[in-house]
C-alpha cells in the first residue's frame, strides 16, 4: 500500500488532488480552534478541561462528535458538519412524502442540484437555530454547568451576540463550501472526508487520556479497537450478489443485450444513519430533563431515571431498538425493489429462475428484508459498545472506539482508497490490491 501511495502522488494529477485534499483539511482544522470573537479563551479552556470527560453526555453531544471537539471550545467552526448532515436527512426523507421532490429525484442531474440547493437553504436554517441556541447556552452558564467562569466577554452585549452566531452560521457555509471544493478538485467525497477529520481529530487527545490514567486499560482499548476494526471492515464489505441477465435485443441494425451483471445488496445497505436518527430521538429525553430540572411531574421523574443515563438498561435496550428499526426504515425508503424491477424489465433484463415483473420485485424483497435483519443487528451491537463500556467498566462515553466513531472512520478511509485505487488502475499503475 504504501509503493501504491507513492505512485500516486507520483502521478501530477492524482498528487495536486492529494496535495488539495490535505490543504482543505488543514485549513478546515484551523477554523475548529479558532475562537469566536467576543469568547474568553482563558475561562473557556479551563471550563473546557473541567467538562472534557462528560461532553457527550448532554444533549449536544452528537454535535459534539461531528465538530471534532470544536464545539465546546466555540470556535468558528464550533458547529462542525452536524447542520449540513441533518439538512440531508431531512431532505432525504422529505423526498418519500412529498411528490414534487420525488419529482425533482427523478429529473437526473437537474433535479439532484434543485435538492442539493434546498439542502444548502435548510443547513443555513439549522445553522443559524443551533448556533443562536449554544451562545444562548454558553450565555446562561449551562454549556458548561459545572464551571462558575464567564465564557463570553460580554455576556450582555446583544451586538456582540448576534455577531458571533452570524460567524458560526457563516462558518458552517465555509464548511459546506470546502466539501464541495474537495468533491469537485480533490479527492473522494468532500463532505465525507471532513466528517472522517472531525471524528479522528478527537482520537489523540483521548487516547492520551486513557493512557495516562490506566496503562492496562489503555492496551485493552487498543486490542478492543483493532479487533472492531477489523469486524467493521468486514461487514461493510460482505455484499450479496443478485445475478441479472439482459436479453439480447435488436435497435435499428445493432444488436444490444446478452450481458450478464449484478445488483450489489450491501449487509449494511442504511451505513450510519440509523445510529445518527436513534442517537438524536434519544436526545430529546435529556432535552426535556434540562428544561423542567426541579418539575414534580412523574413522566419526566420517569425518563430522568430511565432515559437520560446511558448505563441504565431501559436506555440500552431502547437505544438498540430504535436502531434496529430505523435501519429498516431507512433501508425501505432507499432502496425500492418495484422500481428496480421496472428499470429492469424495461431494458430486458431478469433475474435467472425469477419471472420479470413483480415476482422480481418480491424476490428482491425477500433478499433485502433478509439480509437487512444481520446489518441491524450489527449496527445495534457495534453501537452499544461505548455504552456498555460505560455501565460495566466505568468508562467515559468519549470512548474512543465509539461505534459512531469507528463506522464514519472505517466507511470513509475504504470509499477513499476505492476512489484512489481507480484512478491509479486508470493510468495502468498498480493499484493498493495488487
Amino acid at each position: 500500500m504504501l509503493t501504491a501511495f507513492t505512485r500516486a502522488f507520483r502521478t501530477p494529477d492524482l498528487r495536486k488532488k492529494l496535495l488539495f485534499t490535505l490543504g482543505i483539511i488543514a485549513l478546515f482544522r484551523l477554523g475548529s480552534v479558532l475562537p469566536t470573537p467576543g469568547v474568553h479563551v482563558q475561562n473557556l479552556a479551563a471550563c473546557f478541561d473541567q467538562a472534557r470527560n462528560g461532553a457527550t453526555g448532554n444533549i449536544y453531544g452528537m454535535v459534539q462528535l461531528f465538530s471534532g471537539g470544536a464545539l465546546l471550545k466555540l470556535s468558528v467552526f464550533a458547529l462542525g458538519i452536524m447542520p449540513y448532515i441533518t439538512a440531508s436527512i431531512i431532505l432525504q426523507l422529505l423526498v418519500v412524502v412529498i411528490p414534487r421532490l420525488e419529482a425533482l429525484k427523478k429529473e437526473g442531474q437537474a433535479g439532484q442540484a434543485k435538492i442539493t440547493q434546498y439542502t444548502r437553504y435548510l443547513t443555513i436554517g439549522l445553522g443559524i437555530l443551533q448556533s443562536t441556541a449554544f451562545i444562548a447556552l454558553a450565555r446562561s452558564g449551562q454549556l458548561f454547568p459545572n464551571c462558575q467562569q464567564d465564557v463570553l466577554l460580554d455576556p450582555d452585549n446583544i451586538f456582540g451576540i448576534v455577531t458571533m452566531v452570524i460567524i458560526m452560521t457563516a462558518g458552517t457555509s465555509v464548511i459546506m463550501w470546502l466539501g464541495e471544493l474537495i468533491t469537485d478538485r480533490g479527492v473522494g467525497n468532500g463532505m465525507s472526508i471532513l466528517i472522517f477529520t472531525q471524528v479522528v481529530a478527537v482520537f489523540p487527545s483521548e487516547l492520551t487520556n486513557i493512557f495516562q490514567a490506566n496503562k492496562f486499560t489503555f492496551a485493552v482499548v487498543m486490542i478492543v479497537g483493532v479487533f472492531m476494526i477489523a469486524a467493521v471492515v468486514f461487514v461493510e464489505q460482505a455484499q450479496r450478489r443478485i445475478p441479472v441477465q439482459y436479453a439480447k435485443r435488436m435497435v435499428g441494425r445493432r444488436m444490444y443485450g446478452g450481458t450478464s451483471t449484478y445488483i450489489p445488496l450491501k449487509v449494511n445497505q442504511a451505513g450510519i444513519i440509523p445510529v445518527i436518527f436513534a442517537s438524536s430521538l434519544l436526545y430529546l429525553p435529556q432535552l426535556l430533563t434540562s428544561l423542567f430540572p426541579t418539575t414534580d411531574n412523574a413522566v419526566v421523574q420517569w425518563i430522568s431515571q430511565y432515559l437520560v443515563r446511558g448505563d441504565h438498561p431501559v436506555y440500552m435496550v431502547t437505544f438498540f431498538v430504535l436502531i434496529v428499526f430505523f435501519t429498516y426504515f431507512y433501508v425501505s425508503i432507499t432502496f425500492n425493489p418495484a422500481e428496480v424491477a421496472d428499470n429492469m424489465k424495461k431494458y430486458g433484463g431478469f433475474i435467472p429462475g425469477i419471472r420479470p415483473g413483480r415476482p422480481t420485485a418480491e424476490y428482491l424483497n425477500f433478499v433485502l428484508t433478509r439480509l437487512t435483519a444481520p446489518g441491524a443487528l450489527y449496527l445495534g451491537l457495534i453501537s452499544m459498545i461505548p455504552i456498555v463500556a460505560l455501565a460495566v467498566a466505568g468508562a467515559s462515553q468519549n470512548f474512543p472506539f465509539g461505534g459512531t466513531s469507528i463506522l464514519i472512520m472505517v466507511g470513509v478511509g475504504l470509499d477513499t482508497v476505492k476512489q484512489i485505487e481507480s484512478q491509479l488502475q486508470q493510468r495502468n499503475y498498480e493499484g493498493f490490491l495488487r
